[in-house]
């Protein structure tokens, strides 16, 4: 169970991304967090995990809290929790099977990541996660060689690496067009029910949210303004989380 509680951040410039911003996540749920673009959602994503540091509130997982984690740690607790990016962020001049080994980083002799020496089990297990997004033959090709829809699967095969309780995916699909889109919903589905792996995932489209979410919270200007089903989005909730202006589809 994650458990975010009255989440507050405000940045050094005085921008409050996030108010007192509470729900819960059972394991081994789908969670959509949805909102308009400057909404919180990625902001949420990265306290969850402390790649930023919240101002006030609470998150804890399974008992653990870690807002007050030391980096000790936070580094046991990173080594759970994969992350998924909506720029890939790969090195894109190293191969693929070097970007995805560098989700063992939390569990490997820093020494030997530095010059890319991991042990010939993680290796393996590399190609293994390769196979399973189906680019086990584009292993040895340099990450900025694939399309945008591969650099994504390379992304989710690097969060597999880290055997993760949690997926954390920050607009996974946000630079992906609609048939791309549902490919990579797809592997973060099967991840979520195979693995039974919590998936936490920042999504602009319902139609994306309907189809592969259990469950949704929807943040405006850092705030949550609907927590509930996906069907349970009406066209009043919609009108509050996305304004009176947009329009619905999906």
């Amino acid at each position: 169970m994650l458990k975010v509680e009255n989440l507050t951040k405000v940045y050094p410039d005085g921008t409050q991304a996030l108010t007192d911003v509470s729900f819960r996540v059972p394991s081994g749920q789908f969670l959509a967090i949805i909102g308009l673009s400057g909404s919180g959602k990625s902001t949420l994503l990265r306290c969850v995990n402390r790649l930023i540091e919240p101002t006030e509130g609470t998150i804890s997982w399974n008992g653990t809290d870690i807002t007050l984690a030391n980096q000790e740690e936070l580094r046991g607790i990173r080594r759970r929790i994969g992350m998924v990016f909506q720029h890939f962020n790969l090195v894109h001049r190293s191969k693929v099977i070097t970007n995805v080994l560098s989700g063992r980083l939390g569990y490997t002799n820093p020494a030997l990541a530095v010059v890319n020496r991991f042990p010939k089990a993680d290796v393996e297990k590399a190609v293994a996660q390769l196979e399973r997004v189906g680019l086990e033959e584009k292993a040895f090709n340099r990450a900025d060689e694939l399309s945008g829809g591969q650099q994504q699967r390379v992304g989710v095969a690097r969060a597999l690496m880290q055997d993760p309780e949690m997926i954390l995916a920050d607009e996974p699909v946000a630079s992906l067009d609609p048939v791309l889109a549902h490919s990579i919903m797809q592997y973060l589905e099967l991840i979520n029910k195979e693995d039974e792996v919590t998936v936490l995932c920042s999504l602009h489209f319902l139609d994306l949210v309907h189809r592969y979410a259990d469950y949704v919270v929807a943040l405006n200007e850092g705030r949550v303004v609907f927590e509930g089903l996906p069907a349970e989005i009406d066209d009043d909730k919609f009108q509050e989380i996305y304004g009176e202006e947009a329009e619905r589809v999906g």
